[in-house]
């Protein structure tokens, strides 16, 4: 990388959003109405009258006539708008899992190309706690019921939908990434060299080889700027568990930076909250946004605790991205994490290895 390559004028636009903003701007939410609901139903009928399991069937298996217009919207938004959708109305009691995933699927297919999101090859995950310790080797927060700091998933998208909420904790925290990058171009270009240059993720012992210790082959840039977009990929654990595997502990101007953006991510002006109501459906962009969660504590009933479905897609016709930023897991440009079945993930068992 060049420092002539590192983008030095401020991102304009709705992607640029402060916390203010986007309370004061309700375009990204989504209400489903009873005739959309009844459309999602009738589809997911249609996909088991034709025999089709889940993960089994495409978009062309699940007509969505009236609500196309709506996914368009959302596709829009986010990847020329906010950057986050939120979709609301669905009554996720009224279901059965399998129903319920299969019309979360049929949604996801009609986005673009859902990608496995995990060594056991689940391609929807619970987020839920699983009784791990989040400060042991290799855990990832997703399976723990402890805050999870700003990060970006390695997806185009990342869809989560709300079966059961917390009793209580468990918020959304989203962030703008154009915004943070505003904020760091402002306040300390400086840092824009290291995080532009990129580091070595860990990959959590889900890696390509049977190596735990596996980083990413390619430094991964947080902020890429290609083919006219600025792009980020952050999480600021998977950097320093990363950097140090590679040899290369976090330091000096390096660490600076990396502390900046996790700060920025946090900061009351910034960040915007979001309490899950049961059936919402929170979609992300990836490359746009930063989302954390708060710890939460779960109801005393196993069938009442808090649980996420989580969908990673990598959109129909998504932006380019360079090449040393798209392949993120070793896997590829825009990879999902490689399946290996015997390998324990989370506790839930193996996952789907015949998807499409």
């Amino acid at each position: 990388m060049l420092v002539s390559d590192i983008l030095k004028t401020p991102i304009t636009g709705p992607s640029a959003w402060k916390s203010a903003d986007l309370a004061a701007d309700k375009s990204w939410i989504y209400q489903l109405g009873a005739d959309d609901i009844e459309e999602l139903e009738t589809a997911a009928e249609a996909t088991r009258a034709k025999g089709l399991g889940l993960y089994e069937f495409t978009a062309a298996d699940f007509p969505l006539p009236t609500l196309a217009a709506m996914i368009a919207d959302v596709t829009d938004q986010l990847e020329n708008g906010r950057g986050c959708a939120l979709i609301r109305g669905l009554d996720a009691t009224r279901y059965d899992e399998e129903t319920l995933k299969t019309i979360y699927w049929g949604l996801g297919v009609h986005l673009g190309q859902p990608i496995t999101q995990n060594a056991k090859g689940h391609l929807i995950s619970h987020v839920r706690d699983t009784g791990r310790d989040y400060q042991s080797k290799n855990v990832r927060g997703y399976t723990t019921n402890n805050r999870i700091a700003p990060h970006c998933d390695p997806a185009d998208t990342v869809g989560l939908l709300c079966w059961h909420p917390a009793k209580k904790g468990g918020e959304s925290e989203i962030t703008s990434a154009m915004a943070i990058y505003n904020e760091i171009l402002s306040l300390h270009p400086e840092y824009l060299e290291p995080l532009c240059g990129g580091f070595h993720f860990d990959l959590r012992g889900e890696g390509v080889t049977e190596d735990p210790d596996e980083v990413t082959f390619n430094k991964v840039p947080v902020f890429s700027y290609f083919d006219g977009r600025l792009n980020c990929r952050f999480n600021r654990k998977t950097i320093e568990d990363g950097q140090t595997k590679a040899g290369e502990p976090l330091q000096g101007l390096a660490l600076k930076a990396v502390d900046a953006v996790a700060k920025l991510a946090r900061r009351d002006d910034m960040r915007f909250d979001l309490a899950f109501q049961q059936g919402d459906i929170q979609i992300l962009n990836n490359y746009t946004i930063l989302h954390a969660r708060a710890d939460f504590e779960d109801h005393p009933e196993p069938e009442r605790r808090r649980n996420l479905m989580r969908l990673w897609v990598n959109l129909h016709n998504g932006r380019q991205l360079a090449p040393q930023f798209a392949d993120r897991l070793n896997t590829g440009p825009r990879g999902g994490i490689m399946v290996r079945p015997h390998f324990d993930v989370d506790g839930t068992g193996p996952g789907p290895v015949n998807a499409p």
